[in-house]
């Protein structure tokens, strides 16, 4: 029996608000986006968090589920908290994207913990 895939998400900007980049790491894989513009760095996890379920549904992974360390976006992803303001259009376009399938399971995970997060530190050594 396989295991579950696991997708770990992150993202940020730089200054916030500012360029947003994103992280995903699903399968030993590091899949790195820098062109979607500018936003804050709560528009930048939400857009990690999509772009998650996207490569998830690229690997065409039955069982997988999304990683990540930003509880602001997690809580109301997973319906644990109230998605107000502009974070409710980004959860409008996760929903969509899960369509009838619903929406996998969304975790959190420690910053130290999560593969995305560490890709994405990457990108700016100190």
């Amino acid at each position: 029996m396989p295991s579950r895939l696991k997708v770990f998400f992150d993202g940020g900007c730089r200054p916030n608000p500012g360029a947003i980049e994103v992280a995903v790491v699903a399968g030993g894989r590091v899949h790195l986006r820098t062109d979607l513009g500018e936003g804050t760095n709560q528009d930048a996890e939400w857009l990690a968090l999509i772009e998650a379920l996207r490569v998830a549904q690229a690997m065409g992974a039955a069982d997988f589920v999304l990683l990540g360390d930003a509880a602001s976006v997690i809580g109301p992803a997973t319906g644990a908290v109230k998605c107000r303001g502009a974070a409710a259009g980004h959860l409008q376009v996760l929903r969509e994207l899960a369509g009838e399938a619903g929406l996998p399971p969304i975790r959190y995970v420690k910053r130290s913990q999560n593969l995305a997060g560490i890709a994405l530190a990457r990108l700016h050594p100190r």
